[in-house]
């Protein structure tokens, strides 16, 4: 996430920019570890939000993120 230069890092996804967030750590950072786990939620998911920038942008950020 920290290597995103197009998304931005929320605390939502209600937007019509590219988001991404931690929702353990973020929407559903008041839940224990069991209950995130039984929500389906593990400590490594991350939400991507697609917005309306162009899509090879939107992947060619993906892509660099992961290469950093």
């Amino acid at each position: 996430m920290d290597h995103l230069k197009l998304a931005c890092i929320v605390t939502h996804v209600a937007d019509a920019r590219t988001c991404v967030l931690h929702p353990a750590s973020h929407t559903h950072r008041q839940l224990s570890d069991q209950q995130l786990r039984d929500a389906g939620i593990q400590p490594d998911l991350i939400r991507f939000s697609v917005g309306i920038e162009d899509a090879d942008d939107i992947i060619a950020d993906i892509q660099q993120a992961l290469n950093a």
